[in-house]
């Protein structure tokens, strides 16, 4: 199977503290991926090496047959790479369908003084609404996003970033600070509009983690400690005993 994303040798330091130490990953194409591990593991800090917002101290990231450490944030965004942050990052001063729109105007590279113009041009909006109606916010189309319950805001970053038509989306703890009905609601919504697209996602509930996953990374301490699917990272003593514990089936960390 073809990898979309290969990290080889990738380190990062602050201040001569190593976060993240010699990391390899392969993410193959069309697969769903999950990162865990324990908080200051080095999670978030791979997602901004992947996405440019951190350049590496050593080690190469290649998307597809491009090298991308080292690239400007928008510069990876337009070769087809999207994600969403752990805190939610959208415009909460603007309506939701600004807030989607304007992700539409990104993805087609148009300029932002542009937006009034393109206010009213067909395939804009038709695409914006069309979004917030896979993202079940069709109703609040003209309501603030500062406005909407915490997980329907989660539910429009995750929009925001897919409407980018990315073909790989990073997705940083979606299921955070939600109730299990919208945990429930946001992993249906991630499986529907990820289809036919990669996926890689942070996240500490393990059964979002279970549920979604084909495959498995555990990070600790910087250093990855086993790939492998759902099954075989349950199985696994290091793992058991750096991270998950004596997780049973129905438990979550």
């Amino acid at each position: 199977m073809t990898n979309i994303l290969t990290l080889k040798g990738v380190t990062k330091d602050f201040d001569r503290f190593r976060v993240i130490d010699g990391v390899d990953l392969e993410i193959r194409e069309g697969e769903r991926h999950a990162l865990i591990g324990p908080n200051g593991a080095g999670k978030s800090t791979l997602f901004n090496l992947i996405t440019g917002h951190y350049v590496p101290s050593s080690g190469t990231i290649h998307f597809k047959d491009t090298r991308i450490d080292g690239l400007a944030p928008y510069k990876i965004t337009k070769l087809g790479i999207a994600r969403s942050f752990q805190i939610i990052n959208v415009f909460k001063e603007l309506t939701v369908f600004e807030n989607m729109r304007n992700a539409i105007v990104a993805k087609q590279g148009l300029a932002v003084k542009c937006i009034r113009r393109l206010a009213v041009m067909g395939q804009v909006r038709n695409e914006s609404e069309y979004m917030l109606d896979r993202c079940n916010l069709a109703a609040y189309r003209d309501e603030l996003a500062g406005t909407l319950g915490y997980g329907q805001q989660r539910a429009l970053e995750v929009g925001l970033a897919i409407a980018l038509d990315p073909e790989l989306v990073l997705l940083d703890e979606p299921g955070a600070g939600l109730s299990p009905e919208e945990t429930r609601m946001i992993v249906k919504l991630i499986r529907e509009v990820t289809a036919q697209k990669t996926l890689v996602i942070i996240e500490h509930d393990m059964d979002v983690v279970f549920d979604l996953a084909d495959r498995i990374s555990v990070l600790s301490y910087g250093v990855i400690l086993a790939t492998g699917t759902p099954k075989e990272i349950r199985n696994n003593t290091a793992v058991r005993e750096a991270y998950l514990g004596t997780l049973t089936d129905n438990e979550t960390a």
